[in-house]
């Protein structure tokens, strides 16, 4: 389950030394009292760019989902972190969207992400609001994606829920061991799992 930004923001305070959660909390505060977009660029996206530097690139991802949390990012403003963005902080819209967005808008960001082949790009892509929003046939294919440049599967939401007895799914599995097998290549061994999931049948365990 994804954590609550409350969650999400108590844990991250436990793990940054004083300056750091000092940065942090000024971070908050100014995204709290200047949300949105405001000229060519806001404080708070500036703070973005900050985060790696002040809180460490262990830390960085949280502290910025949590800014653009902070700032109620709307999809324009997500759309405009993401474009202009570096991929670290391409990752955090994405790993935002959950708590931003609940509807279907910001689809293109994540479609957008999974013609990368950056897996850190492509794990934080396959995240909850895709598990939501994606339609089968982009879910499957981003599945693929992941066994393809090796993103684990654990990284994909609610993978046991979309994938159980999806016999397309199943098809498409196959077919991609069969051509890592005749390459001569190793099959990815989440490949297994996946596949077990699509061919249950429905009504049992998965």
């Amino acid at each position: 389950m994804e954590p609550s930004p409350d969650a999400l923001r108590e844990d991250l305070e436990a793990h940054l030394d004083p300056a750091a959660r000092a940065w942090f909390r000024r971070a908050l505060e100014e995204a709290t009292d200047h949300p949105g977009g405001h000229g060519p660029i806001s404080a708070w996206e500036l703070r973005l760019a900050e985060a790696g530097r002040r809180c460490g690139s262990r830390h960085a991802d949280a502290a910025r989902v949590l800014i653009l949390h902070a700032a109620h990012a709307d999809t324009a403003a997500l759309t405009r972190v993401y474009r202009q963005g570096t991929a670290a902080e391409r990752r955090a819209v994405l790993l935002a969207l959950p708590h931003l967005v609940p509807g279907p808008g910001a689809l293109p960001l994540v479609e957008d992400a999974l013609r990368t082949n950056d897996t850190r790009l492509l794990a934080a892509a396959v995240g909850p609001y895709a598990a939501r929003h994606l339609d089968a046939h982009a879910w499957r294919h981003a599945v693929l994606k992941c066994l393809f440049t090796g993103v684990p599967v654990d990284a994909v939401a609610a993978l046991a829920e979309r994938a159980h007895a999806d016999a397309e799914l199943a098809r498409m599995l196959a077919d991609f061991a069969a051509e890592r097998t005749a390459a001569d290549r190793p099959v990815p061994s989440g490949l297994y799992r996946v596949l077990a999931l699509a061919t249950a049948e429905t009504g049992k365990e998965s």
